[in-house]
């Protein structure tokens, strides 16, 4: 027998114990999932939108929502889990290549859809359906769900797709996504070589955008002067045009209904995927949602203030259980938080502390930050000094926890502090000596990363470079206004 036919004889035979495994244990494992999504993975993956930066945002956010979505489903004695709404940009691959007639101009369809469902196969269903992706290699796991019980890789967390075996994609024809990264990362040009060919062509853009540059400052600087805003903030990194157009539509709005925006006073307001309060407190307005449904955010807004009084008491009670330390909330290490969300949050850590309440010091952490995690079951420490807590812990293991890791936290939050001074010199020091308009980085990019890159910049000392918009990525890309995307670790 050859080894093409030994090949699919075996897929075939595992193909058929899996699909009875399945049907016996009438539930997806973590490990069975992520095999099951591996058409979606494969059309999805951040990875291959390397030249499309806010494209790729959007898909690395809506992944970490959609692997959440996902673990809890599987946590022990899940009964509900709120309904989540996910947009991905999904590039043609050989699954869908018949589906062509919603791609945007950059050569992706853009994906938008809710998930209600109650477990892990209807979750997988679901989300393949959505994006017209084939579900053929789901036939006979349609098994019911509700009496399922937790298989042995249930607990697994959800990651980017499994590493498959060469002769994978050998068989199937399919491409191998790390392969291409790595052709990709080897053909690569020097810095001096790419800004060479493309300085040109950004210069032209930026020069093109210059008007809608002045306008998106002079919007910007109108609304906030005359309804007293905080500030106003974008979520992703869209475009100028973009941006204005964001803008134009809330400044004719102020025209046509200027009494709807009296309580957006001394407010932040963020343009992002969904409308409301967000965990800071800042208002989000929905880049898709109309008019009426600003108007009513607006008119919700003392309530959504009311709430917002409510967390940060909640955020006080819990500081004096826990010995000082302030529960923070990062909006850029994941998706955003409503603060509806984040109440429920706060309030359910603290009925679990209250009964069993620590022996911690009133002063004893005080200077060090928490957050917390639904979707973790134990106790961390993050690289940068903050703690990742469980909102569901067990009190006496959670003070053992802070206790023992509290002066490697301090010890991380004053290097994290020490980076983003050093960093804010190294930009600093960039902007003067080569002479750019600007200088930031996308959020993937650490400290350390953004630091190195700084001072190779400051020894090679380009020209080509004056006079540039440049932000500091993971690949090379000319933006549509004429933004320069550079990695951070470009070849010299």
């Amino acid at each position: 027998m050859s080894f093409v036919s030994l090949l699919r004889h075996t897929l075939r035979l595992e193909g058929k114990h899996i699909a009875r495994h399945f049907i016996q244990q009438r539930a997806l494992s973590g490990a069975d999932a992520i095999n099951a999504l591996r058409p979606f993975y494969f059309a999805v993956h951040p990875d291959f939108f390397g030249q499309y930066p806010r494209e790729r945002e959007v898909n690395e956010n809506s992944l970490k929502r959609l692997n959440g979505y996902l673990e809890n489903l599987q946590k022990p004695g899940a009964q509900s889990v709120q309904p989540t709404k996910l947009t991905f940009y999904v590039r043609e691959t050989k699954e869908s290549s018949d589906m062509q007639q919603d791609l945007l101009p950059s050569g992706f369809r853009s994906v938008s859809f809710t998930l209600h469902t109650k477990d892990v196969l209807s979750t997988v269903m679901d989300v393949l359906k959505s994006c017209s992706l084939p579900v053929e290699h789901m036939k006979g796991l349609k098994a019911s769900t509700k009496t399922a019980k937790t298989s042995p890789g249930a607990g697994m967390p959800f990651y980017r797709p499994i590493k498959w075996d060469k002769t994978y994609y050998s068989f199937t024809g399919f491409r191998d996504p790390e392969q291409e990264i790595q052709q990709a990362k080897r053909v690569e040009p020097t810095l001096s070589l790419w800004l060479r060919n493309n300085e040109p062509e950004a210069t032209k853009k930026h020069s093109i955008s210059l008007p809608r540059r002045d306008e998106l400052k002079r919007l910007k600087k109108e609304l906030c002067q005359k309804f007293d805003l905080a500030d106003i903030r974008w979520q992703r990194s869209w475009g100028v045009t973009h941006r204005c157009c964001q803008l134009q539509s809330l400044s004719r709005l102020s025209q046509q209904n200027p009494e709807a925006l009296i309580n957006l006073q001394g407010h932040t307001i963020v343009f992002t995927d969904q409308s409301g309060m967000n965990a800071s407190g800042h208002v989000m307005l929905g880049t898709m949602d109309v008019h009426h449904q600003w108007t009513k955010l607006f008119e919700r807004l003392p309530s959504y203030r009311s709430l917002q009084q409510q967390t940060e008491w909640l955020k006080e009670r819990i500081s004096l259980l826990l010995g000082g330390a302030q529960v923070i909330h990062v909006e850029r290490l994941g998706p955003v938080q409503p603060i509806a969300e984040h109440y429920s949050t706060l309030n359910t850590f603290h009925k679990t502390l209250m009964p069993r309440c620590l022996r911690l010091h009133p002063r004893s952490l005080q200077g060090l930050t928490i957050t917390l995690d639904n979707n973790r079951y134990t106790p961390s420490l993050h690289e940068m000094g903050h703690f990742i807590i469980p909102t569901r812990c067990d009190p006496p293991k959670l003070q053992a926890f802070l206790q023992s890791h509290a002066h490697e936290a301090r010890q991380r939050m004053h290097r994290t502090n020490q980076l983003q001074a050093e960093e804010e010199a190294a930009v600093k020091a960039c902007l003067q000596s080569l002479s750019l308009r600007s200088l930031s980085k996308e959020p993937s990019v650490t400290s350390s990363q953004m630091i190195l890159c700084c001072k190779r910049l400051l020894e090679q000392r380009s020209p080509l470079m004056q006079g540039l918009h440049i932000c500091i990525s993971h690949f090379y890309s000319v933006m549509q206004d004429g933004d320069l995307c550079i990695p951070w670790d470009w070849k010299s």
